[in-house]
């Protein structure tokens, strides 16, 4: 059975019962296909993986409940708005992203020392953030820079989120670490560099933790919502698109933040889209108006890299806001947040 030919969506009536439900998927299953239910407050829509001829052979609409059969004409099927009208909303920790909440995701590019992190992660707490962000496991372009501190670095992460109330998000690189860092984090971030490895999304989709899906370096919308779809179609759909900035001929910046891709990825999956304007600048005083252009564009969260000294950060110093700068940034994404109504967390 080739799982990933999925063509079409069951639309079940509003009247259908988790009974009829329940028949529609067992006859996928008798038949080979897979069923993936989405159920909002009006309807459940059924979709289908498996073989298109034996999907089509099947007499769907002729059974109690279904309303509809239809076909899905993206590549991408599991995150798509055809799959699922109502946007999904990651809930963490007490605090939400997506739908009507805006989340502040902000803590150093990496663990350095427990002192550091503890003291980063006061700061980004008293200002207003919803959860903490911190490296442990470092990919950097140079063998010799600074990797991270592994599984202490963990420890000292989940420290801090369990001492500021705060969910932490830290990157995963290898599948080997993943039980890891499901023992400490909250939501599993994959970086730019593995957004195509598809072996360790695939790892991430079997897990109950949200995960952090940060768009490639040159990787097109469609290539990150079909990587988003490795991850749900094993299972997990508690999926976060990152928008971080897109590699181009401009030297302005670090990257190239793609703002057009935060209305684009909305208006294509129900999935919520975080920016990474740290990553995508490169520059400390174009963090804020980066802010303030992915909320307007419709940005379900901001994720900002702070450190208590950014002179002596071991990564991405240059990009990093020291503690006074986040303090006025945090309070712009707050004012921002309620300028389009939605709410912090």
């Amino acid at each position: 059975m080739a799982i990933g030919s999925t063509e079409m969506i069951i639309v079940m009536q509003e009247s259908a019962t988790s009974e009829e439900v329940d028949r529609i998927l067992e006859l996928l299953d008798s038949a080979g296909a897979r069923g993936h239910v989405s159920t909002s407050d009006l309807v459940t829509v059924i979709g289908i993986a498996g073989e298109r001829d034996v999907i089509a052979g099947l007499p769907l609409e002729a059974y109690p409940g279904v309303d509809k059969v239809l076909p899905i004409l993206h590549p991408y099927k599991l995150v798509s708005r055809e799959f699922r009208r109502s946007d999904t909303i990651i809930t963490v920790g007490g605090t939400s992203l997506g739908g009507g909440h805006l989340a502040l995701i902000a803590g150093p590019c990496a663990v350095e020392s427990e002192e550091q992190l503890f003291e980063a992660a006061s700061v980004v707490k008293e200002a207003g953030a919803t959860m903490l962000r911190g490296g442990a496991f470092k990919p950097r372009t140079s063998p010799y820079a600074f990797q991270g501190l592994g599984v202490r670095g963990l420890e000292i992460l989940a420290a801090a989120g369990q001492q500021t109330g705060l969910p932490v998000v830290t990157e995963l690189m290898d599948p080997r670490d993943l039980e890891a860092v499901v023992e400490y984090a909250d939501i599993i971030q994959i970086g730019a560099r593995n957004m195509q490895n598809f072996q360790l999304l695939s790892a991430v989709g079997g897990v109950e933790r949200p995960v952090l899906l940060k768009r490639g370096l040159a990787a097109t919308v469609e290539e990150l919502l079909m990587a988003a779809e490795y991850i749900v179609r094993e299972g997990n759909d508690q999926v976060i698109l990152c928008e971080r900035g897109i590699r181009t001929f401009e030297t302005a910046t670090r990257n190239t933040l793609d703002i057009s891709a935060v209305p684009i990825l909305k208006q294509r999956s129900h999935l919520p889209v975080v920016v990474d304007p740290s990553h995508a600048s490169g520059k400390v005083d174009l963090v804020e108006p980066l802010s303030l252009a992915a909320i307007a564009a419709g940005a379900d969260g901001i994720m900002i890299e702070t450190h208590p000294t950014p002179e002596t950060a071991l990564s991405d110093g240059a990009q990093s806001l020291d503690p006074a700068q986040f303090r006025a940034v945090a309070a712009r994404v707050r004012d921002a947040a309620a300028w389009i109504g939605k709410s912090m967390g």
